[in-house]
């Protein structure tokens, strides 16, 4: 895979901004569908692509909405172009055999499992609204992300019946930088969010139900002692195994 020039960084990352300020210039049904069809491309787990989007557009679907958001919310998503409701579906899993053709059972890790259910579509909607993003700036486009809204007028007005619930709402289209814009805010160094780990003295134990590399402990993320993981590497481990080197 080759590297992204600096001005190709600069768009998504570096010079990107959240706008509260908008252009007239509209969003097309087919810039819509050229993001969608970017985003889903994001990896999730198992495939599982739990995000549901409603794109709203007309001056009849934003006075839907605005009751549910914040008094700061309303004046800059009733002049964007277009606002996206990331939503996740708590019924994800049953399109995994679609999705996930090596594995259409993986379906069952999931069924009954409430806690689970929605821990992994919270997760990987908000995975995926991060891609959305991505693939908005990188096809010109300008966000406005925000979570000031009251999250169960917002469902109970665009995802009737329960199945699918409000994650987070963005904003789309082309920011108008010489209004309500502010001055860029400070980010964490990497020695303030971030550490390398050289080395551990920790060694894996037993486990009869999925052999480790010995002397070597596996990566967390594969055999953290909370679900789905632990059972997916563990074929499936009948109890949650949690590891000395669990996070």
């Amino acid at each position: 895979m080759g590297t992204l020039d600096g001005a190709a960084l600069d768009t998504i990352f570096r010079d990107a901004r959240s706008f509260n300020a908008w252009t007239d210039k509209p969003v097309s049904d087919d810039t819509l569908k050229e993001l969608y069809d970017l985003m889903k491309m994001g990896p999730t787990s198992a495939n599982c692509s739990p995000a549901r989007i409603v794109f709203i557009r007309s001056d009849e679907a934003k006075e839907k909405l605005m009751p549910a958001l914040l008094p700061q919310n309303q004046g800059k998503t009733k002049e964007a172009p277009a606002c996206a409701i990331i939503g996740y579906d708590l019924e994800f899993f049953e399109k995994i055999p679609e999705l996930f053709p090596h594995n259409p059972d993986a379906r069952n890790w999931f069924a009954g499992n409430d806690p689970l259910i929605q821990e992994t579509a919270f997760r990987n909607s908000s995975l995926q609204g991060a891609y959305f993003m991505i693939a908005a700036r990188s096809l010109g486009l300008d966000c406005g992300p925000m979570s000031g809204f009251v999250p169960d007028m917002v469902n109970e007005a665009f995802f009737p019946g329960g199945k699918v619930k409000a994650n987070f709402i963005c904003n789309i289209g082309y920011g108008d930088a010489s209004r309500e814009m502010f001055e860029r805010s400070p980010r964490l160094a990497f020695n303030d969010a971030c550490s390398i780990v050289l080395r551990t003295n920790l060694k894996p134990a037993s486990c009869p139900f999925s052999p480790l590399i010995p002397d070597r402990p596996p990566a967390p993320s594969l055999f953290c002692g909370t679900a789905p993981w632990s059972r997916i590497a563990c074929r499936p481990c009948p109890r949650v195994m949690r590891k000395p080197w669990c996070p």
